[in-house]
């Protein structure tokens, strides 16, 4: 008997083209939605063959919502964007529903800020998602979707994922935020517990960009292949700037940290972390810290570095821009000079 969670274990056309054949012959649309795929066909008719995968996996209720963005590749989905559809659709009660009847969960259907995760869930659950290569989720009702994703993330191996972005917009850190509902959404109250709890990293092998947004996301990150990391906000639970965990191939890491919503700016302070993180990021060439405002004077934090251990294995450090026009710019003082010369130091992405 055919098993279409047989899949094959190479690139090569003519291999997906013999597996789109038994699709056929098992009923299975993506069959042809794969043959029109390979063959270079008309992108209209491979698009009507996808939109008839969707009918048949039913998933066209997901992508009719409006929240959910996706493509596809030989017959799975191949990336995939949330970002929740405002106004809270009439028929989307009626989608979480059927959703949780088909895959229960502990959800309150009562409270519509409770059924974002439920679409995130329905759509990682499913087993054409299991070979997604790119995942962006931006979430509004974080928190409680920020877990439930995760959870959807973990149940099930994602050997192809790359890319992952996760998180929550914010206009300034620590801001209460405000749910799909209305409700007053208070980050604060995640503050060194995390809204993730579930690990996920061992379920993404292939990841090598992670992309973090918001407050108080993860605990740690433990990853043996990631070699990007971007944050923008305070993402580890404790709100530190550099994110803990072992990253024994991270090469870039980007940072962002403006001043808070209490007016407050990046402690320099967190600086002395440099001295745990260059065991936490052995690999690292590029760190750039040119969106992050700290409560001290360039000189400071120029000071601060020359005496971390990570500085000698840079390749390339960035530096905010409008801190380095003042007092001389990014130049190091003379005696710290030397400790800077292997390296680019830039300001702003602009290489001094």
């Amino acid at each position: 008997m055919f098993d279409p969670t047989d899949l094959p274990e190479t690139e090569d056309a003519a291999a997906w083209l013999a597996y789109a054949e038994r699709l056929t012959a098992a009923g299975d649309p993506r069959g042809e939605a794969i043959r029109l795929e390979c063959g270079g066909g008309d992108r209209d008719r491979s698009a009507e063959a996808y939109g008839e995968v969707e009918r048949y996996l039913g998933l066209d209720a997901l992508r009719a919502d409006g929240s959910w963005r996706f493509g596809w590749s030989r017959g799975f989905l191949d990336e995939a964007t949330f970002r929740l559809a405002p106004g809270g659709a009439p028929g989307r009660r009626e989608l979480v529903e059927r959703l949780l009847a088909r895959h229960p969960a502990d959800v309150d259907v009562e409270d519509p800020e409770q059924w974002e995760g439920v679409l995130i869930a329905a759509l990682l659950a499913h087993p054409v998602s299991r070979r997604l290569r790119s995942l962006d989720l931006r979430l509004t009702d974080f928190h409680h979707s920020a877990e439930r994703a995760a959870a959807a993330l973990a149940g099930s191996p994602r050997p192809r994922l790359e890319r992952l972005s996760f998180g929550h917009g914010f206009e300034y850190l620590f801001e209460p935020g405000t749910g799909s509902a209305g409700s007053r959404i208070d980050p604060m109250e995640h503050h060194g517990v995390g809204l993730v709890r579930t690990e996920i990293w061992e379920a993404l092998p292939a990841l090598r960009t992670l992309e973090l947004e918001g407050a108080f996301l993860f605990p740690s990150v433990d990853h043996a292949g990631l070699t990007r990391l971007r944050t923008r906000g305070a993402v580890a639970a404790d709100g530190s700037l550099f994110l803990p965990g072992r990253l024994p191939a991270l090469a870039s890491m980007e940072l962002e940290l403006e001043c808070d919503v209490f007016g407050v700016a990046c402690s320099a302070d967190q600086l002395d972390d440099l001295a745990v993180a260059a065991q936490w990021y052995p690999e690292l060439r590029n760190l750039d810290l040119g969106k992050v405002e700290f409560d001290a004077d360039p000189s400071e934090v120029l000071a601060a570095l020359a005496d971390s251990p990570l500085l000698p294995q840079l390749e390339v450090l960035t530096l905010r821009e409008p801190a380095a026009a003042e007092e001389g710019g990014a130049e190091p003082p003379a005696a710290l000079a030397p400790r800077f010369a292997h390296l680019a130091l830039r300001v702003a992405g602009a290489e001094r």
